[in-house]
Formats: structure tokens, sequence, C-alpha cells
């Protein structure tokens, strides 16, 4: 167990940050290859199912659902989450 935990301490952190709770997990990332802006992605059970993007180009801030059928409490945990966790501002 030290071992894993000495692993984890050297571990390079890439420029997001990834939270688990139970079957959800959450990624906040940049993407400036095919956007330029800041997310908020929503995993349960392994599968994308919400993203909640500030596009810095576009001046926007939108949600996308990738599954047919989202429980509400998800969107609202992801806004919540998008506005917390993400700079509200738009960068130039």
């Amino acid at each position: 167990m030290a071992d894993a935990v000495d692993m984890l301490a050297d571990l390079q952190v890439p420029e997001f940050a990834m939270a688990v709770e139970g079957t959800k997990h959450w990624l906040i990332a940049s993407d400036v290859a095919d956007r330029d802006g800041i997310g908020v992605e929503l995993y349960v059970n392994g599968n994308l199912v919400v993203e909640i993007f500030r596009d810095d180009t576009k001046k926007t801030r939108e949600v996308t659902l990738y599954e047919k059928d989202v429980p509400l409490e998800y969107v609202e945990e992801a806004i919540s989450k998008f506005k917390t966790e993400t700079p509200w501002e738009f960068l130039d």
C-alpha cells in the first residue's frame, strides 16, 4: 500500500482535475485543440452523460447531453459544479 501511495505522490498531474463520487466521475478540463475554453464533464458508470463548456471564442456557455434520458439532478449538479469550479469570465 505504501508503494502505491508513493507512486501517486510522484505522479505528474495533467492540466485537469478529477474527483470520484461513487459511480460518478467529474472531469474539469480546458480544451484549446478543437475549441478554446474550459468545461465540466460528468461520467456515470464510465459513460459521458453531461458536458457544460465555456467557449471563449464564441463567448458562449453550452450544455450537451450525451444520453437520451438524463436525470434532472445530474444536470443541476453539473451546473452547480460548472459555476463553482470554472472561471465565469470569458478569456480573450
